[in-house]
């Protein structure tokens, strides 16, 4: 008998937003600091338009700044930036007793944000990072004879990551003997896991024997499981002095069976190496039994 599943809630990606959304302000320092810089600078010019608008708003209430026009509240609102800038053009000045109370506050405001966007800011570009680029597929063909998963990477960075280390994790839904489904995860153990100077491309092999989760499958067989390869790359920045890591993963549809890797390594008649970049995703499908 056909089972149907049923309608989706709407209620359930409002919850979603909403607990993303809670995690992000429970530790928002991390937040900002991990998020990219448009999205910071976005943040914070967002922050400043608001509190400016608010304390715009008070000034035009109370009404006790002088030399403004009547009833002007842009005359209000960039009175409040030049408050919190301490920029002090010397044209308009509280004159209450409430608007200078207003200031003070404000000014204490500024004071404080202009300390957390400093901080952010030195934070973030002292946070040493990796570009490593990660092959757009993995692939499970034959390498040395044997059937092997490799995993191509490249530094995109002009510098050496020194004892560079590779970890990779399989996981997959399964089912306990009492019936119960969960993830499991699998260490993938690498021909070799670790590289004392990457500076190049470096593809990571793992050979499939009958004690790889790999041994026997297909993507059809692996369908049903909700698969993802993880690969997690970490090193010593040679510039820095400062351990930097990289990961990316891979689902189902982004591994592929019966294929290889096309080369992209290049030698220049005098002897140095470079990478070809538009190849650097390409692979071969291969004439194999199964795939």
């Amino acid at each position: 008998m056909a089972t149907q599943s049923a309608p989706k809630d709407p209620s359930d990606e409002r919850s979603t937003i909403s607990e993303t959304v809670g995690r992000a302000l429970e530790d928002l320092y991390h937040y900002l600091l991990t998020a990219s810089w448009p999205v910071l600078i976005a943040l914070i010019a967002g922050f400043f338009i608001l509190a400016n608008l608010l304390f715009a708003i008070g000034y035009y209430l109370d009404g006790g700044i002088e030399n403004t026009h009547s009833g002007s509240f842009a005359d209000m609102f960039f009175f409040s930036v030049q408050t919190m800038a301490t920029i002090g053009y010397g044209k308009m000045e509280p004159i209450t007793l409430f608007s200078n109370i207003l200031v003070s506050i404000e000014a204490l405001v500024g004071l404080l944000g202009l300390a957390i966007v400093t901080g952010l800011t030195f934070s973030k570009f002292s946070r040493p990072t990796a570009r490593v680029r990660f092959s757009r597929y993995a692939v499970i063909g034959p390498r040395d004879g044997k059937t092997s998963l490799l995993i191509r990477m490249a530094n995109m960075r002009a510098n050496r990551i020194v004892e560079a280390q590779i970890h990779v994790v399989f996981s997959r839904m399964e089912v306990t003997l009492e019936g119960d489904s969960i993830r499991r995860f699998y260490d993938l153990p690498m021909t070799r896991n670790r590289s004392p100077l990457f500076m190049f491309s470096w593809t990571a092999i793992h050979q499939i024997g009958e004690d790889s989760p790999f041994f026997a499958q297909t993507r059809a067989s692996l369908a049903h499981c909700s698969p993802q390869l993880v690969v997690s790359i970490t090193g010593l920045d040679d510039t820095f002095s400062q351990t930097v890591h990289a990961r990316h993963s891979y689902k189902l549809e982004e591994i592929v069976w019966g294929a290889r890797m096309a080369d992209v390594l290049m030698t220049a008649p005098d002897g140095t190496q470079s990478i070809d970049y538009s190849h650097f995703d390409d692979i071969e499908m291969l004439n194999l039994s199964r795939s």
